[in-house]
């Protein structure tokens, strides 16, 4: 089993909010994390249609005849949220009640129209690399090795084929989600659609280019980016809108929170393949940034993470901020480091006229240094800032 980082967070919420919800992609590992930290609570899926039946039937019924719940996917039952808040206002105590979903922007709005103050909501993304290598029996890996297989934890603990398990997780679980919210006539199209999203991995979002590649309208697009948002499947990475006197790309980036969902849509075929591959450099990008949400997140933090880029083709590929400092990392896809990597960052510090508490390069090298002032920092230790 893998020890995940967001326990300590998780244990600390349960101790003081009645009701706490941990969310997710599908096979995050939501439903083994909370059976393994509260094993004396009684589990209920609301994905089994008999239980569902059960509580939209009685829910009063339900509620009180079973303490200590936890509820997986309680977004499939909306009405459960009032209920809910009856039950804890009359006798609130820590954690009554433990919920899971994956269906992101479905819980939020229940979560503000009837727990908001009640709820403490928690966000579990696929495994980090500092979780995977929590797993006793698994080896250590490469990191192009780590890229192709990705962060889901099934595969890695049932011995699964990567490339098979990714195209039934797609069909089984994003496309069910997808006929789910909206409803999508035309599968093959969705289809099409998600690899046009893969190939613009890191990519600024064009949604009218996109549409058009797509074949569908420029609506339906924004419509599909959504429910693949919701469903933690990508998320945008906004500009950072300081102006330092200089015209900014005010345009977000899409990204694949998984690496391994995108080198499947790509049609990457193995470690080796991606090495070589056209969209290597952005995939380790999207990776890094990724470490650092799934960072962020298990501490309860909002990941409030941004890009940088002015008309002049000054970017920065990761900035963060910690009250009035800006933070900046450039990502370099290279395992051997170039004095040439700390171009933009020399660049920014003069146009910013800001020092900023942490300038970094993290590169796909394996050993940290320390070149003209600015860390450098291998992948594996990024779990560790």
């Amino acid at each position: 089993m893998f020890q995940r980082q967001i326990d300590k967070t998780l244990r600390k919420a349960a101790g003081s909010f009645p009701v706490v919800f941990l969310t997710g992609p599908r096979q995050s590992g939501k439903t083994t994390l909370l059976r393994h930290l509260f094993p004396e609570y009684t589990y209920v899926s609301l994905e089994r249609p008999d239980v569902l039946e059960r509580i939209t039937t009685d829910p009063l019924g339900f509620l009180g005849d079973n303490k200590n719940l936890i509820i997986d996917e309680a977004q499939r039952f909306p009405g459960l949220f009032s209920y809910l808040q009856g039950i804890v206002d009359e006798k609130p105590r820590p954690a009554q009640f433990i919920l899971s979903g994956s269906q992101n922007f479905l819980l939020s709005h229940h979560i503000n129209q009837t727990l908001a103050g009640r709820a403490c909501v928690l966000e579990l993304l696929p495994l980090s690399y500092n979780e995977y290598r929590t797993h006793p029996k698994l080896p250590d890996v490469d990191i192009w090795e780590l890229l192709f297989k990705g962060g889901y934890p099934r595969p890695y603990q049932e011995g699964q084929d990567y490339g098979l398990w990714c195209g039934s997780y797609l069909r089984t679980y994003v496309e069910r989600d997808v006929r789910t919210l909206i409803q999508v006539k035309d599968l093959l199209k969705f289809q099409t659609f998600l690899k046009l999203c893969a190939g613009r991995h890191g990519q600024l979002l064009n949604l009218t280019a996109l549409a058009v590649d797509a074949g569908i309208a420029q609506t339906t697009t924004s419509e599909w980016l959504s429910i693949l948002e919701a469903s933690y499947i990508t998320f945008r990475l906004k500009p950072y809108h300081k102006n330092f006197n200089k015209r900014m790309i005010k345009t977000p980036k899409l990204y694949f929170y998984d690496s391994g969902l995108v080198c499947y849509l790509l049609g990457i075929e193995s470690p080796d393949h991606l090495k070589i591959h056209s969209q290597r450099g952005a995939i380790f990008e999207g990776f890094v940034i990724s470490e650092f949400i799934k960072n962020r997140l298990s501490e309860g933090k909002p990941a409030d993470f941004y890009f940088w880029r002015d008309q002049q083709g000054l970017e920065i590929d990761l900035l963060w901020e910690s009250g009035e400092m800006q933070n900046v990392c450039e990502i370099k896809s290279s395992q051997t480091f170039r004095t040439e990597f700390l171009k933009s960052l020399v660049a920014w510090t003069k146009l910013s006229q800001n020092v900023a508490s942490q300038s970094m390069i993290a590169y796909a090298g394996d050993e940290s240094f320390v070149q003209q002032g600015f860390p450098v920092k291998a992948w594996k230790e990024l779990g560790n800032l």
